[in-house]
């Protein structure tokens, strides 16, 4: 630590910018609060004398601070930072902070409440918090539940080594939101200059030598391994490690339903589909890569399978209940443990050799048989009267060949079909949003931030949509200018509550009268209109021969800069 002076006039709004710069923050996702004037005429008087700073984007809801924030943090893996206005503005954007936690995504959230309600010195703070702002044991005791680590920036001396803590406490595994609440006093108080440190990247972990070999052993001793995977995708170099680990042993990979982003191309022979149920009874050896909840209901344990929990952070603590049934751990970075085991793979002997050529054809079978259930999937839905989801999606999947897409996917009922249909096969193209339904197209606008060079695609469902911030989703994306096609799954229902009715009363008074409460979506206005006072693209499907032309109108409107909604009337 430094103890120069700053320039004059240096209060508490200088040392957030300066320790959010310091930490190598690219931006602020600001929605915006009384409480932040420290900060604004920090970065004013940065901008006007040429300092450096985080880029700001002013934001108008704080559930698309903190998605934007999300979809940003999927594709660099790098800590942002966040400002939310008091506890309302905290609580409005739980969600999506819940979201980030659970997709593992590393950011600093901060907002402020008064310490002396106009009773102390200095500036008045304002009424407004006395009266009706501030909630007892301040917004990091609301926070806590919802992220990583929460606490109170209690002086502006500690406070730009605050925001390093917060900062390299959110990218360490498991990486998620850390929050911090800045009295509006701690920010007009004056500053002394002490600069924070920058964020170092977190030291690797490694399993040990002889912990790896025994797992070799059991690979090596395997009639039927698999590999079931859900995050592995989101660990830098995991997807690679991943696809290099199961070539090596000629291992199938699992991508659960519960898989939060792409993990293994799913184009590639050893993709073993979605369905870990094959497996429960068959398998001889689990190897659980980054899984955080692979059995469903917990208590469906395989019934002869040895379980090898491969994890950096096994036992996830945000998670409520979380049973793995292992019989052995391999902690540490994921990718370097996969590499480990992958070099062990050479020189195998020939017995080893004729378990992999039974273990290939039977994953052979199983991988054409796939391959033919999707094409006859996409023939039927090619021969159907109306709009079928799988064409939607298989249509999506012909236009972007080749363009390196990243997908953010927030269908529910639909959810399969997307990613059977679409199948991703790069690290970072597919990701699953998490959480609670009405933030994909903010994610999808922060994927687009952090990789402007590739075509940003929103899959959602109808119901999902509504729930969206989407005034202020598409004022961030023209504001910023950041492009992305939102391609709507329309079928006029909340199908998935539907189901569930259907599910628990089959034979009740709703399947006797028709009455199927909470589920009807018909009364909606054309979704694609609410774009069009921003100037956007928009197109409402219904045939399934103006799908190809509509979708296809649509990137190049995204390609020429402006984001557009396709409205699909999907038959199911």
């Amino acid at each position: 630590m430094t103890d120069i002076r700053n320039t004059p006039g240096a209060d508490g709004g200088d040392a957030v910018v300066s320790a959010f710069n310091a930490v190598g923050a690219d931006y602020l996702f600001c929605s915006s609060g009384s409480e932040w004037a420290p900060v604004w005429e920090s970065l004013a008087r940065r901008h006007r004398d040429g300092d450096p700073a985080p880029a700001y984007l002013d934001l108008t809801h704080e559930t698309v601070a903190v998605g934007m924030a999300t979809g940003y943090g999927l594709v660099t893996r790098r800590p942002q930072g966040v400002l939310l206005h008091a506890a309302p503005g905290l609580l409005q954007g739980s969600m999506a902070i819940h979201g980030a936690l659970l997709a593992g995504v590393p950011m600093v959230v901060t907002s402020s409440e008064s310490s002396t309600y106009g009773d102390g010195p200095g500036q008045d703070p304002g009424g407004q918090w006395y009266r009706n702002l501030s909630v007892v044991g301040g917004p990091h005791g609301v926070a806590r539940p919802f992220t990583k680590w929460a606490n109170e920036a209690a002086s502006v001396h500690t406070l730009p080594t605050m925001i390093t803590r917060a900062a390299e406490l959110a990218l360490r595994a498991p990486a998620g939101p850390a929050y911090l609440n800045i009295p509006l006093e701690i920010l007009l108080e004056e500053w002394d200059g002490r600069e924070a440190k920058p964020v170092v990247e977190p030291g690797s972990t490694h399993s040990s030598p002889e912990q790896v070999d025994s797992v070799a052993r059991l690979i090596r001793e395997a009639a039927n391994p698999v590999i079931v995977t859900e995050t592995a995708g989101r660990e830098a170099g995991g997807f690679e490690a991943l696809v290099a680990f199961a070539e090596a042993w000629d291992i199938p990979v699992v991508e659960p339903d519960s898989a939060v982003c792409g993990n293994f191309p799913r184009d590639h022979p050893l993709h073993a589909g979605s369905d870990i149920e094959p497996w429960m009874d068959e398998a001889d050896l689990i190897l659980l890569v980054n899984c955080r909840v692979p059995f469903y209901p917990p208590s469906r344990r395989p019934s002869k399978a040895t379980v090898v929990v491969i994890d950096e952070v096994p036992q996830r603590p945000h998670i409520v209940y979380q049973v793995l049934f292992a019989d052995r751990y391999l902690e540490g970075g994921v990718a370097n443990t996969l590499g480990q085991l992958t070099r062990r793979a050479r020189d195998l002997d020939d017995a080893y050799g004729a378990a992999v050529a039974l273990r290939r054809a039977a994953q052979e079978k199983r991988y054409a048989a796939e391959r033919k259930a999707v094409e006859a999937a996409e023939a039927e839905a090619a021969r159907a009267e109306g709009v079928d989801p799988v064409l939607v999606a298989a249509t999506l999947r012909t236009l972007l060949d080749g363009a390196d897409p990243i997908v953010v996917d927030e269908t529910i009922t639909h959810s399969r079909v997307v990613r059977r249909h679409l199948r991703t096969s790069a690290p970072d193209a597919y990701f699953y949003v998490q959480g609670g339904l009405g933030q994909g197209i903010a994610v999808a606008l922060g994927a687009r931030l952090a990789a402007q060079d590739r075509p940003v695609v929103l899959t959602v469902g109808d119901g999902a949509f509504t729930y969206n911030p989407v005034i202020q989703s598409y004022d961030a994306s023209k504001a910023y200018g950041l492009p992305v096609l939102i391609v709507v799954f329309n079928n006029r229902v909340y199908k998935s509550m539907n189901l569930n009715h259907r599910r628990f009363y089959p034979e009740g008074a709703a399947a006797g009268t028709g009455e199927w409460l909470g589920t009807d979506l018909h009364r909606l206005p054309r979704l694609a209109a609410f774009a069009e006072p921003f100037g956007m693209h928009t197109e409402t499907v219904d045939m399934p021969e103006a799908l190809a032309p509509a979708l296809e109108r649509a990137l190049k409107a995204v390609a020429d800069g402006t984001t557009a909604v396709v409205d699909v009337l999907v038959t199911r």
